[in-house]
């Protein structure tokens, strides 16, 4: 092959914009929390549907508007569970919105006998509370704007209502699937809330009935998987293989990605040492939660705040710099 002056010229432009795009991403740092996070706690009305939510706050010194991720905790849990992934992105400038959704929250097991504690996880375990669950994010989505215009309150003139993002782990991550556009059969994306534009899913969950590329077909904005390779659930039938086919079944019309944590259990995402065999509690790899925390700002920085600086970093080499060598990383750009 010939080559002329202009095609030398090309192919030095080129090796420098490689060059300096590896540089930006070297630079960025999405373990690094910027400020001090603040936390409170309110409780939401949906007047509609005479509901309470609770919430937990985390939010950044800096004022002015921000962009805003919401996380829905797993069966059993409350708004308390999960903080250290609140505290870090509110660190990084986030106002973060962590959920509690009645009948399938802690209430589900405090003050039961032991031997009733699995019937009543089970039993909670239902279609009906996943569909309590996907309202409840849409009255908080809802909500957003008037908190944002009422004086005096924590949120006031915080924030942005076109950078929404929405994340959860276990029932939390079946519940944000919900919101994205799964869709359910015979009915359709009916949980869809349009307002969030990414979402990240920590033990993602295939459908009960149906098969699963039907069910994704119309997600239509980027999502992040994140499992392990033990990540398995005595309720609800998920298993690591299962969990694994969820990214595979995502329309090839969106930017996707999928993280697995070689050792990672079910409790893997969360932040205490579980002790109960039923949830997958036991030792952790203290690297997990550096991984989880590293990939899970670098996502909400690439969609949310547009830096070009994370997505260099997401989409190159960034991920397999922290992750361990048996973890697994994979990601599929939009065909445009």
């Amino acid at each position: 092959m010939q080559f002329t002056k202009n095609s030398g010229l090309l192919a030095s432009t080129l090796l420098l914009l490689l060059s300096g795009a590896s540089a930006v991403a070297a630079e960025y740092n999405p373990l690094e929390s910027k400020q001090q996070a603040k936390t409170e706690i309110e409780t939401l009305v949906d007047k509609t549907r005479k509901r309470e939510i609770p919430v937990r706050f985390y939010l950044p010194e800096e004022s002015g508007p921000r962009p805003v991720v919401l996380f829905s905790h797993g069966l059993g849990g409350s708004r308390d569970n999960n903080g250290y992934i609140g505290e870090h992105l509110a660190g990084r400038g986030y106002v973060c919105i962590f959920l509690q959704h009645p009948g399938s929250d802690e209430s589900v097991w405090k003050g039961t006998k032991p031997t009733e504690i699995m019937p009543a996880m089970q039993k909670a375990a239902s279609y009906e509370n996943l569909e309590l669950r996907c309202q409840d994010v849409k009255a908080v989505v809802e909500q957003l704007s008037v908190w944002n215009k009422t004086q005096g309150h924590l949120l006031f003139g915080r924030v942005d209502p076109q950078r929404i993002g929405m994340s959860g782990h276990s029932f939390g991550a079946s519940t944000t699937q919900g919101v994205l556009g799964q869709s359910i059969p015979l009915l359709g994306p009916r949980f869809l809330v349009p307002e969030i534009r990414a979402g990240i899913a920590y033990s993602p969950s295939i459908p009960q009935r149906g098969n699963p590329e039907t069910a994704f077909a119309k997600i239509d904005r980027p999502f992040l998987l994140m499992t392990g390779t033990l990540d398995d659930s005595p309720i609800g039938g998920q298993t690591p293989a299962s969990r694994r086919k969820v990214y595979p079944a995502l329309p090839t019309t969106i930017d996707r990605y999928e993280l697995v944590l070689d050792g990672g259990k079910h409790s893997a995402f969360s932040e205490r040492e579980i002790k109960l065999k039923l949830l997958g509690g036991g030792q952790k790899n203290p690297n997990h939660h550096r991984v989880i925390l590293a990939i899970t700002a670098a996502f909400w920085d690439t969609y949310l705040k547009e830096d070009s600086a994370a997505q260099a970093w997401l989409q190159g080499e960034g991920p397999r710099q922290i992750m361990e060598k048996p973890d697994l990383w994979q990601m599929g750009l939009k065909k445009k």
